[in-house]
């Protein structure tokens, strides 16, 4: 016999737990759609792409690889990532990471936002 997930979460899961979740997921789904509308406001010529479980930004949607930046939505963040990150000057030292090209910025809450920051790099990734 299979147990189905719903019993399962109601039988293990306090509802303060579940309230929490929810109103952790209704923070987060706000913030990345406050984050994909300033990409579009900022980079208003730009394409999206559903991939890899976000939201990706491209000027030449029909390459198949050339993103210059996307949002992924995680259970505690909010993660824009630069393609070519790594090329981008980044006088603030917003963006995280060591790869060779990939860039980040994790994002908790709106509070951290500095839009202005963020601006800059943005314009410069579609340059590059």
């Amino acid at each position: 016999m299979r147990i189905k997930p719903a019993l399962i979460v109601s039988k293990y899961v306090t509802k303060g737990a579940l309230q929490i979740m929810d109103n952790n997921l209704i923070e987060m789904t706000s913030l990345a759609d406050a984050l994909e509308n300033f990409i579009q406001e900022t980079i208003p010529e730009s394409a999206t792409v559903q991939k890899y479980g976000g939201t990706l930004y491209t000027l030449r949607p029909e390459e198949k690889e050339d993103q210059f930046c996307g949002v992924f939505m995680h259970k505690k963040h909010v993660q824009i990532s630069f393609s070519k990150g790594g090329d981008l000057k980044d006088p603030k030292k917003l963006l995280s990471g060591t790869g060779k090209l990939r860039r980040h910025v994790n994002f908790r809450s709106a509070a951290e936002v500095d839009f202005k920051d963020l601006e800059k790099l943005l314009k410069q990734a579609a340059k590059l």
